[in-house]
Formats: C-alpha cells, sequence, structure tokens
C-alpha cells in the first residue's frame, strides 16, 4: 500500500532559504531511491517562515529504511537548528488522482 507523509517545518526566524537548501539536499539523495516515488520541497506564500516536505512511498516500510540511508541521518541532525519547534507530519494513504498511477508505475495500490 502506498504511503504519503506531509511535513510542516517552521523555520528559524530568516532561516527559511537555510532550511529550504537543507531539505533539497534531502529531496536529492532521494533520487537514489526507487521507492520514493515523490518527495516535494514547498515554501509557503503567506508563511514566510513555513517549509513544507510531500513525500509519496511505495510502503511505509520504505520510508523508515530509508530513514538508515548513509548521509540521511546527518542532514537531519544539521537541520534540526534551523527550526523552530517540533515539526508536524500527517500520515495519509495515496488512494488515486492524477498523476498517481505515472508515480506508482505498474503498482496495483494506485488506482
Amino acid at each position: 500500500m502506498l504511503f504519503g507523509l506531509f511535513g510542516t517545518f517552521v523555520a528559524v526566524e530568516g532561516q527559511r532559504e537555510a532550511l529550504t537548501s537543507k531539505l533539497l539536499k534531502v529531496a536529492e539523495l532521494m533520487e537514489a531511491v526507487p521507492a520514493c516515488l515523490l518527495y516535494v520541497v514547498s515554501t509557503s506564500a503567506s508563511q514566510p517562515d513555513v517549509v513544507s516536505v510531500t513525500e509519496v512511498w511505495k510502503d511505509e516500510t520504505a520510508h523508515g529504511a530509508s530513514l538508515s540511508m548513509p548521509g540521511v541521518r546527518d542532514l537531519i541532525r544539521s537541520t534540526m537548528p534551523l527550526v523552530s519547534s517540533v515539526p508536524e507530519s500527517t500520515r495519509f494513504t495515496p488512494v488515486g488522482g492524477k498523476g498517481l498511477a505515472s508515480l506508482a508505475g505498474a503498482s496495483n495500490d494506485a488506482k
């Protein structure tokens, strides 16, 4: 079953660009992970310190395994001083919609 995660990070005032840069480095690492179907970093137009990450994975196990990849833990550690509060996250199950089938490929999970 596909697994999704939507994360919201509030940067320390004036550090949104640095936080965005760190999260984009994580996105670069995810390029090499076939089970990571989507990893998008976004900034808020209305909240100047907010950065969001939207992730879609082949399954929750693959997401968990990605946290053990070389470099990921170091990036997480170096990112935390740029965050002003505990990041919020919402887990979700992608069930369908435009573009999902192309992300999931031949997976039967995206109908």
